[in-house]
């Protein structure tokens, strides 16, 4: 039975799900999600995340780790995780970076946390046998300190919408119209204090999701020590505002039109996000843009001297880099987040 017909059979015998029950089926099912059985990065697929516009996001991501281990007292094990690792672009950048410091390419214990057959064998198609791969970072033996990197991770963990309307604040589902299509709804009223007061049609947004994967890393950070980096779209201050979205081709789709045949996303709540790994211990750091964060490790240094050893490659490192960091990009939607230990500052997120 195809998934479109499984959740209207759902939805009839159990009654509307929320947003965050449809994205994990469509993302996940093991027959038909798109996570499951169809991903498709990169030009020719359905999106591009930063490691496949320029080897320059992977080369500055790997100069940050270097630069952390040694301000972390160049520990003679730890534990290199990238969760969500793609198609296996971005590690493997990473360690073309760092191969020419010795020392931390002994001491790093490469883990991949990866839930997506497809994209598991990408990546080991890729890497080869330099990692140990899990499905979640439970599965990371804990003792040595971590180094933790997740890209475009946050905006697959799903949010519930709350949606304010005349009667006050009710949380917006899925369900079926009267010819069976899939349609979004209001599955019941809130508390009244639930939500501030906001403009009727006003969403809020709350990933309990995003929340509890910053706890588990702060506890990690907590426990063994290291630092983690978390980039994605979204928000660095608290807001409104309906972020699902369905991506095909490059191109945004409806969301409910094809479920399991595109990715889903929202944005990341990096305030949210920050906060809750605070709670269990973590430092408060800033919150960078993608821009900001590439540029103070050196990027543009990095693509002038790509472009001086290849100059008729010019005009490609100029558009990688402009895709890279300008606000009309990428520059300023995405945002940097770092955890790290009590006392630890990694490059980039030093205050002045």
């Amino acid at each position: 039975m195809a998934l479109l017909d499984r959740l209207r059979a759902l939805i009839k015998a159990s009654g509307p799900l929320s947003v965050p029950q449809y994205m994990e089926i469509c993302l996940h099912d093991p027959i038909e999600g798109y996570y499951a059985t169809r991903p498709a990065l990169g030009q020719a697929g359905d999106f591009i995340t930063a490691p496949l516009v320029s080897q320059m996001f992977g080369e500055m991501i790997g100069v940050w780790l270097i630069e952390t281990w040694r301000r972390l007292g160049r520990p003679s094990t730890f534990r290199l995780v990238e969760m969500g690792p793609g198609d296996g672009t971005l590690m493997l950048d990473i360690q073309r970076t760092v191969k020419h410091e010795s020392a931390f390419v002994s001491a790093q214990d490469i883990w991949l946390v990866e839930t997506s057959p497809p994209l598991r064998v990408l990546q080991k198609e890729k890497l080869g046998d330099q990692a140990t791969w899990v499905q979640t970072l439970a599965e990371v033996p804990s003792g040595p300190p971590l180094l933790l990197v997740a890209n475009e991770l946050l905006d697959c963990l799903p949010a519930r919408q709350f949606v304010r309307t005349a009667a006050g604040w009710s949380e917006r589902g899925i369900g079926l119209d009267n010819f069976d299509n899939l349609t979004f709804g209001l599955m019941g009223p809130l508390p009244a204090s639930a939500f501030p007061e906001a403009p009727l049609g006003t969403v809020v947004e709350v990933s309990a999701a995003q929340e509890n994967l910053a706890r588990a890393i702060a506890q990690r950070i907590c426990s063994d020590g290291g630092a983690a980096l978390l980039i994605d779209y979204g928000r660095s201050e608290p807001g409104f505002g309906d972020t699902l979205q369905a991506l095909s081709r490059h191109q945004k789709v409806s969301s409910l039109a094809d479920p399991g045949a595109a990715d889903l996303t929202v944005h990341a709540d990096f305030p949210a996000i920050v906060h809750a790994a605070a709670a269990e211990g973590v430092p408060l750091l800033p919150i960078l843009t993608q821009a900001a964060f590439l540029m103070t490790l050196g990027v543009v240094a990095r693509a002038e001297a790509l472009a001086a050893a290849s100059p008729d490659r010019f005009e490609i490192l100029e558009r990688q880099l402009n895709r890279l960091i300008s606000p009309s990009e990428m520059g300023d939607l995405f945002k940097v987040v770092c955890l790290a230990q009590s006392g630890l500052t990694p490059p980039a997120f030093e205050t002045p």
